[in-house]
């Protein structure tokens, strides 16, 4: 299967589903319906059942899904049937909350190092990580064998670092900068401005 033949529309859900049938999962239910799953999620039946065929045929008509099987599959479809390492960069507010945050490792992720450029902050403690400094985060990432990170410096600052990042064989960055990042084609970048999210739903209020 070709990755990138697939739209990121549904690749973007396929989380969505994941998590649905997780909570479903620890309630001790065993089977569900794209019906079933689709009410839970507010997307409708016939658009699970034609995201989820994109990939292979997991459910039995009449029968529907078994979560436990269908979570493995989404899990390995994802490339979360692994921990993957990540490296926070900028240690500001955004950076501390990140690398305090539990909710990543039971989903596949596990902050490995956190970087800034602020001498003041380097060698400080953020829960049970030492900041390191900036300069030498790409031999420290390539040396770990690092492949995702997450950009939480100031927006001036996000092209250059991100640069740093791809030298240091970073694959997908999570952009926290309020900019858009030039990276090669086979880098994958994902952006996460929460005042654009906000001003998007404030139109509908």
């Amino acid at each position: 299967m070709n990755a990138n033949k697939i739209p990121d529309i549904i690749i973007g859900r396929l989380p969505i589903y994941l998590r649905a049938l997780q909570r479903m999962a620890d309630k001790g239910v065993q089977t569900t319906s794209s019906q079933e799953l689709g009410e839970r999620v507010g997307i409708s039946a016939a658009q699970i059942r034609k995201d989820i065929s994109q990939f292979g045929e997991f459910g039995k008509q009449g029968t529907g899904y078994r979560i436990s099987f269908l979570i493995d599959k989404l899990r390995e479809i994802m490339k979360i049937d692994r921990i993957w390492d990540v490296a926070i960069v900028g240690a500001g507010d955004m950076g501390h909350a990140l690398a305090r945050y539990q909710g990543f490792v039971n989903r596949g992720f596990r902050v490995a190092m956190v970087f800034d450029n602020d001498q003041a902050k380097v060698g400080q403690q953020i829960g049970d990580f030492t900041i390191k400094d900036i300069s030498g985060m790409i031999e420290e990432i390539q040396q770990a064998g690092v492949k995702v990170a997450m950009l939480t410096v100031p927006a001036p600052a996000a092209q250059g670092t991100a640069e740093m990042l791809v030298k240091a064989g970073v694959k997908a960055i999570l952009n926290y900068a309020p900019i858009s990042l030039n990276v090669p084609e086979d880098v994958r970048v994902q952006h996460i401005d929460p005042a654009t999210h906000l001003q998007r739903m404030t139109y509908y209020l």
